[in-house]
């Protein structure tokens, strides 16, 4: 099955939601965003994730210690990072006990430097613009398709590109950074009625 991955997450009923729609995992963002988050507001929304849905926790512009911290205060065990320098990165991460998805741009050939996975956004992190999915190149393997996905694209986009999985944020808002269950049960049975 499509790996799912709902991203941006603030409150309970959203969490909640996904983790009843079993979603792979649910994503709290640590970076300069609107739907960004404190460790301490994530923190007893993490504890609200259960069975095997995972809590990642979204960073661009921290410090490989600074991520280490947030995680720890947050109570995360993985970590997606959109700014690894090297594969160094990544150690120190693993080092601390985190799981690494490694964020690159549509584009960006500069390998995984050992991350767990790899996400392929958009040119613009976070800002829900789709790539050119037919033309440019995608790494091999397991590797996460995000960047403008929405209920009624995620399985042509899926089809597409031969993504392992997927990761929404702003395509399941009924407002920006304000999600909505409709539209997060829609994207969820988009992509299920092609597994």
């Amino acid at each position: 099955m499509t790996f799912i991955k709902v991203c941006g997450l603030r409150d309970e009923a959203s969490v909640d939601l996904a983790v009843r729609l079993g979603v792979d995992a649910v994503g709290f963002v640590f970076a300069d965003s609107v739907r960004r988050i404190s460790p301490e507001d994530a923190a007893p929304l993490v504890r609200r994730v259960t069975g095997h849905t995972v809590a990642v926790g979204v960073f661009k512009g921290s410090p490989v210690p600074e991520v280490i911290e947030v995680a720890a205060a947050a109570g995360l065990g993985t970590v997606q990072v959109h700014d690894l320098k090297s594969a160094d990165d990544v150690a120190r991460l693993r080092e601390a006990g985190l799981g690494v998805i490694r964020a690159v741009v549509a584009g960006d050939t500069s390998g995984d430097f050992g991350a767990d996975r790899i996400l392929v956004d958009g040119a613009t992190a976070g800002a829900g613009v789709p790539w050119d999915w037919a033309n440019q190149s995608r790494p091999d393997g397991e590797w996460i398709l995000a960047g403008g996905l929405h209920p009624d694209n995620v399985r042509a986009a899926v089809d597409a590109t031969g993504a392992w999985g997927v990761d929404v944020s702003s395509g399941v808002e009924s407002s920006r950074g304000v999600k909505d269950a409709a539209l997060i049960e829609q994207f969820v049975a988009a992509v299920r009625s092609g597994d």
